[in-house]
Order: C-alpha cells, then sequence, then structure tokens
C-alpha cells in the first residue's frame, strides 16, 4: 500500500511536470522576422532585444529577413505562419495604415495582430558630412530654385520617411523628390555614395554614423538629448513632428493568451534599465503599448495617417 501511494504521487508529479513543461511558453527558439533588409532600425532593435529575451525566458531569438515591397512581402504572408507564438514579426507605423489605404499590399491593416509597440524613431532630415548643405534653409532654397531636383532618399513609399518628405513640401513649399529604398539598411548606404542629395532618415542613422553625416533638424517636440545642438523643425518654424514606430506582431491564429504572454514578454524586456540605455544611446525613444491597449492606440493612428494618405495618393 505504502508502495501504490509512493507511485502515485510519483506518478502525479510526473504529470505535473509534464504538463507544466508543455504549457510553459516559450518552450523553443523564436522565429522573429525583420519585412527590411538587415541593418535598419528594425534591425537595430531586434538585435537589441535579442539577449534580453533570452534573459527573460531562457530561449533564443533567431532573426530572419525578408524585405520586399517595403514590408508589405512579409506583412502579406503573416497570417500563412504558424500560430504557435514562436514565430512574432516586427511591425512598423505608418508603413501598415499607410500601404493598405493607398494600394494593395496583400494585406489590411487589421490583418495584423500586433501584441507590442516599444519604441519610436524621430524622422531627421541627414545629409552627408561634407554636404554643401549646412543647413534646413539652404535646403529649401536649393528645392525651391530647382523643383524636383533635389533627391530625397528614404525607408520605401507610404513610410514615416515618405510622411516627412510630404510634410516638409506641405510646410516649407520645398519639393524634394522622393527616393524609396527597402530600408534604412539600403538607403545609408545610398546617401553616403553620393546617390541622393538629402536623407529622411531617424536620430537612430545619426547616432549610428557618427562623422560620416549632419543631422540638421530632428521631428520632435525638443531635441534630441544625444545631439543638443540639432534644432528641432518646430524651433526653424517647421510644424514637423513625427516618425516610426515599431511594434511586434503574430498570426492571427495565436491564442489570445500566448498574445498576452508576449506582450507581457515584450514589456519586460523594456522595463530593464539596461535594455532602456542601450536603446537611447542607440537614438531611439522608449514607446510602451501593451496588447491590452493597442486597439485603441492603432484606432488613433489610422485617424492621423487618414489625411496625409490622400495626399500621397495624389502626388503618386
Amino acid at each position: 500500500m505504502v508502495f501504490r501511494k509512493v507511485s502515485l504521487w510519483a506518478a502525479a508529479a510526473a504529470f505535473t511536470f509534464l504538463s507544466g513543461a508543455a504549457m510553459a511558453f516559450p518552450d523553443k527558439p523564436v522565429n522573429y522576422i525583420i519585412p527590411f533588409n538587415p541593418g535598419g532600425e528594425s534591425d537595430v532593435s531586434a538585435r537589441l532585444q535579442q539577449p534580453f529575451f533570452k534573459k527573460v525566458t531562457g530561449q533564443d531569438v533567431i532573426i530572419q529577413y525578408q524585405a520586399g515591397a517595403g514590408g508589405a512581402q512579409a506583412w502579406s504572408v503573416l497570417n500563412d505562419q504558424p500560430g504557435d507564438g514562436h514565430t512574432i514579426m516586427g511591425t512598423n507605423l505608418p508603413h501598415i495604415v499607410l500601404q493598405p489605404l493607398i494600394q494593395d499590399p496583400g494585406y489590411e491593416t487589421d490583418d495584423l495582430t500586433n501584441v507590442y509597440m516599444f519604441h519610436f524613431t524621430p524622422d531627421a532630415l541627414i545629409v552627408r558630412a561634407d554636404s554643401e548643405f549646412e543647413t534646413v534653409q539652404q535646403v529649401i532654397d536649393a528645392a525651391k530654385e530647382a523643383p524636383g531636383q533635389l533627391l530625397a532618399g528614404g525607408s520605401a513609399t507610404n513610410s514615416a520617411n515618405h510622411i516627412a518628405n510630404q510634410l516638409f513640401a506641405n510646410e516649407t513649399g520645398a519639393e524634394l523628390t522622393y527616393i524609396p529604398f527597402t530600408g534604412t539598411g539600403a538607403s545609408v548606404p545610398a546617401l553616403l555614395g553620393g546617390e541622393v542629395n538629402v536623407l529622411w532618415g531617424y536620430t537612430t542613422i545619426a547616432a549610428g554614423q557618427g562623422d560620416e553625416v549632419r543631422m540638421l533638424a530632428v521631428a520632435q517636440e525638443e531635441r534630441h538629448p544625444l545631439f543638443p545642438d540639432v534644432p528641432t523643425f518646430k524651433e526653424l518654424g517647421i510644424d514637423m513632428v513625427g516618425g516610426a514606430y515599431r511594434g511586434i506582431a503574430v498570426p492571427k491564429s495565436t491564442p489570445e493568451d500566448i498574445r498576452k504572454e508576449l506582450s507581457d514578454i515584450i514589456g519586460k524586456i523594456n522595463a530593464d534599465p539596461e535594455f532602456i540605455e542601450r536603446m537611447e544611446a542607440a537614438g531611439f525613444a522608449m514607446l510602451d503599448v501593451p496588447y491590452e491597449e493597442m486597439d485603441a492606440f492603432m484606432a488613433e493612428r489610422k485617424k492621423t495617417y487618414g489625411e496625409i494618405a490622400k495626399q500621397l495618393e495624389a502626388a503618386q
């Protein structure tokens, strides 16, 4: 009888252990798909998250790239991926709102199940360090003298960079011809190689490129702490505040509890002081929009981008 009780206890304990192991999440490496080329902000932030994901979960993150169509190539097939939580994908605003408004990218905004928005990168007007342009006003003057002749690189059409180019034209009357690239990993070499005159990028590019580039202005309410000598557009009388929001999405088939668990994991990473320090040193601005707040956040973003979408569509 004693042996039977011990055996039953051992069996129950084993069942409990195995059940717990089966329910633990994640229980294997997680595939993190970046919809752009290596080297851009989405890649950089994913690389920064990588060791902290291991720290929180004990599991590795395997970063993969699926560039094309400004991210649409990957986002259009997200829901074809397994919905077990072990495949996640980077998402970008305004891309995922503007693309379906202006064209047919193969997905709708509501097809994407965002579980967390974790950072923001302010738009910035950037030139090579040896550029003839030392101020925003010089860019404006040159563009007005020869409308459409100045080439402005940026990350994809219907992106934060594309919006910045349109808003700049709206505010200043300076028309720059926007040249889209597959991501900042491609647009920065284009600037450094002289393919474009200026670049619509982010504070992260200036942080990463150092003395090779010069940032003329940043689209924030206040100056970025890493660049105290760089004015905001608002200081220059140009009403531009904006940039790119980045987050993580999962396939629609992902169960609700796993969506929330992933959101909690990213939230823990975002709260880690060491992670915050590394992100800010790279030029990022922290943002915390968990799964529970996502619907309201996305509704506000859709409203904001609606009007600019009409202008971009008319210009194409």
